[in-house]
């Protein structure tokens, strides 16, 4: 439990990151405003005006300057802040890629929304997916409040020398970004002291000596320069590496904040829910989790064996723990609110499947594309797809593995 005294506010999801970057001591915001993401960067520029925080808030002209000039920032020294989604992140899909490559530990917020044509301003998480392999770490969060909290955990995550990798921190579009929720906030010192000061790392400069690992007219270096054949597989290659040491860091910055904070969410990887002894399971990332907890509560009182395992951290894909928390499960649903058109299921279901190929035993699995461009998924649908777990687990067969539903076809 928590030993320090928390203040409850009444934030929306965009209000709650607004409020985490606050008081995470920033030193950079720059931002172009898309619905529904606008939000956190007005909250956050009557802030700047306000006297509140000591940040330079940047308005650009478009999504693309803002990562730009967040990527230069970070170069820098500076702790960097911005937020996107949709179209905006689509539209920094270059500027993603050269900040993972230069090792930038950019912290972005995303407010899932749809990507057109047809124009939707509504949830579904086809933007973020789009962008899985930028070399970015990706948070998805159930609730405003898990919001405020991953904020807080993404720069001690970002900036942790074993990574030193961007995150992307998901919340879903109107559902969290504009739905007001009670959010325990910590006191502004509490918070400067678990965020603490960035630590610039050494490296060894051109003259053999070690230098700070940023942009410095007193120690020059190079980011990002031209590079050939001869060493870009070497830095892709590290790259690969921080990710794999980047589930400890995550784990590790979550049990800390958890000691602080009173608050889990499983072990900040993945977060499972009722599977000790469960035969039938679903999957899924973001706020759908809360719902399909509820409908996961109901059928346990009918006796149905029902869990739910909750994707929190989907890079690095946590594929050891996803594994152990489904060796026991008969029958799965994979539950993607995207598409990979053409691909045979939805992406979530596609390494849902790789992480159970190796296990000793297999259960069947069965893929659910779901609530594209904001449609509903009330709990009637969600017992749709347990029940079509029983009549799997009945009679052994999935007759159709991937399915879309709460569609008119």
């Amino acid at each position: 439990m928590a030993k320090i005294k928390q203040e409850i506010r009444a934030l929306s999801g965009d209000e709650a990151v607004a409020y985490a970057v606050k008081q995470a001591d920033v030193d950079v915001v720059a931002a172009y405003p898309i619905t529904p993401q606008t939000i956190i960067v007005e909250r956050f520029s009557e802030y700047v005006h306000n006297g509140e925080v000591d940040t330079e808030f940047v308005c650009v002209e478009s999504e693309h300057s803002a990562l730009s000039m967040s990527l230069t920032a970070s170069a820098t020294g500076a702790r960097v802040f911005t937020a996107s989604g949709s179209a905006g992140l689509a539209l920094m899909h270059e500027i993603l890629y050269v900040t993972s490559g230069c090792r930038a530990p950019v912290v972005m917020a995303i407010t899932n929304r749809a990507l057109s044509a047809p124009i939707n301003i509504h949830c579904d998480h086809s933007d973020s997916m789009v962008e899985r392999d930028a070399g970015w770490i990706q948070i998805y969060v159930e609730n405003s409040q898990e919001a405020y909290d991953s904020i807080l955990q993404a720069f001690r995550i970002a900036e942790h020398q074993d990574t030193l990798l961007p995150v992307m921190v998901m919340l879903d579009a109107f559902v969290l970004s504009h739905t007001l929720e009670s959010v325990n906030v910590l006191p502004d010192n509490a918070v400067q002291r678990f965020v603490g000061m960035r630590n610039i790392p050494l490296i060894q400069g051109h003259q053999g000596k070690p230098v700070p690992f940023k942009l410095d007219p007193d120690n020059p270096i190079t980011m990002g320069p031209l590079d050939l054949y001869d060493y870009y597989f070497e830095h892709k290659r590290q790259q690969e590496e921080a990710m794999e040491m980047a589930p400890r860091v995550i784990s590790e910055v979550h049990d800390e904040y958890a000691r602080l904070s009173g608050r889990n969410y499983g072990d900040g990887l993945i977060e499972p829910y009722r599977l000790d002894d469960a035969d039938l399971a679903a999957v899924c990332l973001g706020s759908t989790a809360g719902t399909t907890k509820t409908v996961v509560d109901h059928l346990r009182k009918r006796g149905v064996k029902a869990g739910l395992l909750r994707l929190r951290t989907y890079r690095p894909y946590p594929t050891q723990e996803i594994r152990a928390a489904l060796q026991n499960v008969k029958a799965v649903a994979v539950m993607d609110r995207s598409h990979s058109f053409g691909a045979h299921g939805g992406p979530v279901f596609h390494e849902i499947r790789h992480a159970l190929y190796d296990a000793t035993i297999q259960p069947h699995i069965v893929n659910y594309i779901y609530g594209l461009g904001g449609r509903d998924m009330p709990p009637t649908l969600i017992q749709e797809i347990y029940t079509s777990l029983q009549r799997i687990a009945k009679t052994d067969q999935v007759e159709k593995p991937v399915q879309f539903i709460g569609v008119r076809e």
